[in-house]
C-alpha cells in the first residue's frame, strides 16, 4: 500500500472527543502516523507481531495491522480511549486487540513496537516508563519524542541503538483551555531502535 492511501484511510481514525491533559491525549496525525507506519513497513519491521503502547485512538495500530501485520495489540490504561480505538478499528475493518492495562504491567514479547508517547510537557519523564516497556517487550521501537531528545534517548535505552532517526512536523489543534492558537506545529523527532 502506497502511503498516501494509508494517510487517506487513516484520516477516518477518529479523535478524542474530551482528550485528558494529565494524560497528554493529543492526537496522532495521519500524515505523521502514515509516514511512520510506511517507513516501519520498508524496513520488514511490519511483518509479524506489533505492539502500540499507549495507543490512544489506535492509529498506529490499526495502520500497522492495515499494512499486514500478523497480530497487533494496542495498550492504554483510559478505557474510554480503548472504546474509540475499537470503534475505529471496526470502521476500518481491521482486527487489532485492545488492552486496558498500565504501562508498568506489560509483558510477553513482540517484534516491534510502535509510540507516541507522553512527551512529558506536563510531568517530566512520562516518556520514560513506555521506553522502558517497549525495551522489555520488543526487538524493533519507532517512537516519536519532542525535538531535541536525541542525547537523553541515547543514554536511557542502551545497550539498544537508535538505527535511524528524523526531524517531523506535528500539527497540534486547539484542545486545550491554554492553547492560544487554532492549529500550532511543532517539531518531533521520530526514531527507529534496535534492542539486542
Amino acid at each position: 500500500m502506497k502511503q498516501r492511501k494509508l494517510e487517506i484511510l487513516l484520516e477516518e481514525v477518529e479523535g478524542f472527543e474530551k482528550p485528558e491533559l494529565e494524560l497528554e491525549q493529543y492526537q496522532t496525525p495521519s500524515l505523521l502516523a502514515a509516514e511512520i507506519l510506511h517507513f516501519a513497513y520498508m524496513q520488514g519491521d511490519l511483518e509479524e507481531s506489533v505492539q502500540d503502547l499507549g495507543c490512544g485512538t489506535g492509529i498506529l495500530a490499526i495502520g500497522a495491522k492495515l499494512l499486514g501485520a500478523k497480530h497487533v495489540v494496542g495498550y492504554d490504561a483510559d478505557p474510554k480511549a480503548l472504546e474509540l480505538a475499537k470503534k475505529n478499528a471496526e470502521k476500518l475493518g481491521v482486527d487489532v486487540d485492545f488492552v486496558c492495562t498500565d504501562i508498568a504491567e506489560i509483558s510477553g514479547h513482540v517484534r516491534t513496537t510502535l509510540m507516541n508517547p507522553p512527551f512529558g510537557a506536563r510531568v517530566k519523564g512520562r516518556d520514560r516508563p513506555f521506553l522502558s516497556a517497549a525495551l522489555r517487550t520488543s526487538e524493533i521501537i519507532y517512537s516519536i519524542h519532542n525535538r531535541g531528545s536525541l542525547a537523553f534517548i541515547q543514554k536511557f535505552i542502551k545497550p539498544a541503538v537508535i538505527t535511524h532517526s528524523y526531524v517531523a512536523k506535528f500539527p497540534i489543534k486547539k484542545t486545550f483551555e491554554f492553547h492560544k492558537k487554532e492549529r500550532e506545529v511543532i517539531e518531533v523527532e521520530i526514531y527507529r531502535m534496535t534492542v539486542p
